[in-house]
């Protein structure tokens, strides 16, 4: 009758200190034998996993009888079932499980001992001859096999598994070995992020680095992260967005410009929002923000078929089609959601009675680019479910947007939204140096006023950028971690991120 040998999934009620102490004096004994498994500093692997599975299974219809196809692996045990003079076990690496049989007869009764006495979650190497079990799993007959790194604290019980979200999140490198579809979800954001750079790259675009730590607070109304630099005694923040660095190399000559980057916000946290996060903002001279909905509107197509398969996808439950977009101007989606029209106001007054009677709370100065804004907010966002483009801003709230020549109170700006979430915003960037230093201006006067001890200054430094000449561009930003939520149906953003900000516990 099989043994099963995993003595630390035997009991919930087992206490784990006692596991770590068993775990310790193994360590100890192989290492008072001269075998100490952490002096080993290098095992030649020839095959992933499934490469080996793969191998075989194409060579085995035209294997001569005794020919055999050895192969190196290296992973973690994760399993293991004794029988006697022979044992079966699954490794595990980073492209999958594949099942080992393991015999007396072939590693020697010595090293047999010794791999009896290894545990569940340690790292070995094992060589050996692929073949196939009379149950039909292609496996590894071991030759021989090496303990590479002792596992000293026991992996959460097979059954229950490392299930409490917030653990997960705490220890993400136990979460990627028991959860497998974890490492799924990390390697299509890798692979998100690879095609992203392929398409920008095609298209002409030179990737650039630009700086996180910057020596002034700006007028936006995201938080920054402060920090000060010692050398320089100089206060500084962790930057809130790349865009003012990246439209300076625009005017520097460089036309075609973007970064991945990651940005940091001192602000709320939720299912949506993380206080770092990585963003991708690029710059282009010569267009404007139609141009920039068309290379959204293709860029977004083409990750949907590279990464998921097609241009439908689903998300928690919905399903949503990447391949087709509508495109709607604020005051168009207001009227067609709110059943107002922002072109029968005749006053800021009268905008502000339209808001109070749809139970939007405006200020008693709003205007009516404002008044709209907060319609759009409480009524139009939530319908947004497949793919629209939200544009023509009130200046309001686009301070680095260029005004409509044939409507000044709005800018030529658009935001997108998938799933009543948004996920982007771009511009035809504002290029008058004049206007562009009276907004900042303006718009550090309206933070002071909010909050008195703030330090936000106005960036004169791009104002003199400005000065030299910026050619005519478009602008985009989107964050990344919410596309990787979104193409990989993941519920929360720490479900995208490997090491979510986390409060420390108590007893840390």
């Amino acid at each position: 009758m099989a043994e099963v040998v995993n003595n630390e999934n035997v009991a919930l009620e087992e206490d784990l200190s006692e596991q770590m102490i068993i775990r310790r004096e193994k360590l100890k004994s192989l290492q008072d034998e001269g075998k100490n498994p952490f002096e080993i500093t290098k095992y030649d692997v020839t095959h992933l996993s499934q490469d080996a599975i793969k191998l075989f299974e194409e060579k085995e219809p035209t294997l001569a009888e005794g020919e055999e196809i050895i192969v190196r692996v290296a992973g973690r045990m994760m399993s293991r079932r004794i029988m006697g003079k022979a044992s079966f076990a699954h490794l595990l690496d980073e492209a999958g499980k594949v099942q080992l049989y393991v015999s007396k007869n072939d590693l020697g009764e010595e090293d047999y001992a010794g791999f009896k006495k290894w545990d569940i979650g340690d790292i070995i190497g094992v060589e050996g001859a692929l073949f196939r079990t009379r149950t039909g799993e292609v496996s590894i007959h071991a030759k021989s096999a090496v303990l590479l790194s002792k596992s000293l604290r026991p992996l959460p019980e097979k059954y229950h598994g490392l299930t409490n979200q917030e653990q997960r999140y705490r220890q993400r490198y136990v979460d990627l070995i028991v959860n497998p579809e974890v490492k799924d979800t990390f390697y299509k954001r890798s692979q998100i992020l690879k095609e992203i750079r392929n398409y920008l790259d095609s298209k002409g675009f030179l990737e650039v680095d630009t700086p996180i730590l910057v020596p002034m607070e700006i007028g936006a109304s995201a938080r920054p992260f402060k920090t000060h630099h010692n050398t320089l005694d100089l206060d500084m923040t962790l930057r809130i967005e790349t865009e003012l660095y990246l439209k300076r190399l625009i005017v520097g000559g460089m036309h075609k410009v973007y970064e991945v980057g990651r940005i940091f916000r001192n602000e709320g946290m939720d299912t949506k929002h993380n206080p770092e996060f990585t963003s991708i903002e690029l710059y282009q001279a010569f267009t404007d923000y139609y141009g920039m909905m068309d290379l959204v509107e293709e860029l977004y197509k083409l990750l949907a078929e590279k990464v998921c398969g097609s241009t439908v996808i689903t998300y928690q439950g919905t399903e949503i089609d990447m391949g087709n977009w509508e495109r709607l101007t604020m005051v168009e989606a207001v009227k067609k959601y709110a059943g107002v029209d922002y072109n029968d106001w005749a006053s800021d007054e009268d905008a502000r009675e339209v808001a109070k009677k749809l139970h939007v709370e405006v200020a008693d100065d709003a205007t009516k680019g404002r008044v709209l804004i907060e319609i759009f907010d409480a009524y139009v966002e939530e319908k947004l479910i497949q793919p629209t483009f939200i544009y023509d801003y009130p200046v309001e709230n686009s301070p680095l947007a260029k005004r409509k020549p044939e409507n000044p109170a709005f800018t030529e700006r658009f935001e997108y939204f998938i799933n009543a979430t948004e996920y982007g915003n771009a511009f035809s960037e504002l290029n008058d140096p004049i206007d562009q230093k009276g907004r900042f201006e303006y718009q550090v006067e309206l933070k002071l006023k909010e909050e008195p001890d703030s330090k936000a200054e106005v960036d004169y430094d791009y104002v003199t950028a400005l000065e030299y000449g910026m050619p005519p561009t478009g602008g985009l930003g989107f964050g990344i971690d919410r596309l990787v939520m979104l193409l990989t149906d993941s519920a929360s953003i720490r479900d995208v991120l490997l090491f979510p900000t986390m409060k420390p516990l108590a007893d840390n």
